[in-house]
């Protein structure tokens, strides 16, 4: 999977560098050559799925935190253990479409695949 496109980017790290932020996954579905590549387009996919879906998560925790104020310990050591395991995840996920790659994370994995392959 390690191809360098004329560019000198080659998918695999194309794959890894579309999930640093929405931005590059953005960008590497609507530019050449990466919008062709399968690989580049299922990490594209999967991570903005993963920042949207950290972001509802973040919502979601903030909002029960907002509701339930007695249970700010609670939500505080939550928010810290679930931001934590999102971050490991995140890793995992940069680290390995570095190496070509493809780890599906439950649900939006499945989705991101389903994207990648129209």
């Amino acid at each position: 999977m390690s191809d360098v496109n004329p560019s000198g980017l080659s998918d695999n790290r194309a794959g890894g560098i579309a999930y640093l932020t929405i931005i590059p996954a953005l960008v590497f579905l609507l530019i050449e050559p990466y919008k062709r590549s399968s690989f580049v387009r299922f990490h594209a996919w999967q991570s903005i799925f993963f920042f949207v879906g950290w972001a509802v998560i973040d919502i979601l925790v903030r909002l029960i935190e907002n509701l339930l104020p007695a249970a700010v310990f609670l939500t505080l050591t939550l928010v810290q253990l679930v931001g934590l395991a999102l971050f490991v995840v995140w890793i995992i996920v940069v680290i390995n479409a570095a190496n070509g790659k493809r780890i599906k994370l439950p649900i939006i994995g499945k989705l991101a695949e389903q994207q990648a392959n129209r």
